[in-house]
């Protein structure tokens, strides 16, 4: 009910909402088709027709298939170029679901924006998405001056999973010297962990669409192994070693959290006995690649200008403030925007089929100004 009367949400959107993405089981057992080929229809999206604003052209980086989106207006000088990944939990979307947000963050900021259609899990297990966004990435960089694109205000972005990609991204080429340096990267309600799916804000909105907390799991276990036979466990804790999670404790742990972001309710969780066999079968869910978090500090301390969108109805919000943290931390200056009205995936929903939530629009904006400003 609060969550519903801060978003501005009716309930009936929610009793529509949930029961469709439990759809898909129901025609799994049917023998229909799979959950996840059923979401995918749901969640496919189309391409728009012509923009008189923009350019868009499909092309191929490195083998990864691309959308390249430049402004037709003419430019005084070069533009900043932003590298976009999408979300969908690594198992779901694509360049077309994403097509508005690409084409309003282009527009709006007047910049070269490429999106990049990375292969989906879990037909393609980690790191699968991420190598193809970095390759994607670095040929982009070596070949800016096809698209008018200043070597100095190239930026990754990326929302959900794609923010996940991209921060992994941003940590790969943090302080190489044979390619330009990243000007900054844009983590839209990012997942940045899977050491722990307790931390207060996964309490809070466990049960909270569009990421409801059970799912969070299934789509990292799905992404590393193509499946899921471990997500109970992994929920509870059970699957990292007591040494390692001592050591992560200090990036990942309630205590970073800020109070204030506990007040809606929060119950210490101690992690069940820890399962070796387990451990053994997900323990690359340990890799920066994967989870972010992770990476040593040396790594952070040479990661670019941020900007760090988090919602308050969202199992995701605590990654951010986790990173955002530990960026600054490091010296690495970041600039958050949270809404306090808002819930997971609410970007994509800022001009969705006459569903219109204005939080999805201030995001937006917010993300512009940012570009804007570099």
């Amino acid at each position: 009910h609060d969550f519903c009367q801060k978003c501005g949400l009716e309930s009936w959107w929610l009793r529509t909402l949930l029961p469709l993405f439990e759809q898909g089981k129901i025609l799994e057992k049917a023998g229909v088709c799979s959950q996840i080929a059923f979401t995918r229809y749901l969640q496919s999206g189309r391409k728009l027709g012509p923009d008189p604003q923009l350019w868009l052209q499909d092309a191929r980086f490195a083998g990864v298939p691309v959308r390249v989106y430049r402004p037709r207006a003419p430019s005084a000088g070069l533009r900043a170029g932003a590298i976009f990944f999408h979300g969908g939990g690594w198992l779901y979307c694509s360049i077309d679901s994403h097509e508005k947000i690409c084409r309003y963050i282009a527009r709006e900021s007047e910049s070269v924006v490429v999106s990049v259609g990375y292969r989906l899990a879990p037909e393609n297990k980690y790191p699968a998405a991420y190598e193809d966004c970095l390759n994607a990435t670095i040929h982009f960089m070596k070949n800016i001056e096809h698209y008018g694109v200043d070597a100095a205000r190239i930026i990754v972005c990326g929302d959900s999973a794609g923010g996940n990609l991209a921060a992994a991204v941003s940590q790969t080429l943090a302080g190489g010297s044979d390619l330009p340096k990243l000007r900054a990267q844009i983590l839209i309600y990012p997942g940045l962990q899977a050491v722990d799916f307790n931390l207060p804000s996964y309490q809070q909105n466990q049960g909270v669409p569009l990421l409801i907390r059970k799912h969070a799991a299934f789509f990292a276990l799905q992404y590393l192994n193509g499946d899921a036979l471990h997500m109970q466990e992994v929920l509870e804790g059970s699957h990292i070693p007591p040494d390692m999670r001592l050591k992560y404790r200090k990036w990942v742990s309630p205590d970073n959290i800020p109070e204030k972001f506990k007040a809606r309710g929060y119950k210490p969780h101690k992690p069940r006995e820890f399962k070796a066999e387990v451990f053994e079968k997900v323990k690359r869910l340990c890799e920066p690649n994967l989870c972010p978090l992770l990476v040593e500090d040396a790594v952070v301390q040479q990661l670019p200008e941020s900007f760090i969108l988090t919602c308050e109805y969202d199992v995701l919000r605590d990654d951010g403030l986790l990173y955002k943290k530990r960026l600054e931390d490091n010296g690495v200056r970041v600039t958050w925007y949270h809404l306090e009205d808002g819930f997971h995936g609410i970007i994509g929903l800022h001009d969705y089929r006459g569903l219109s939530f204005p939080a999805g629009k201030r995001g937006l904006d917010r993300i512009v100004k940012f570009i804007k400003g570099l």
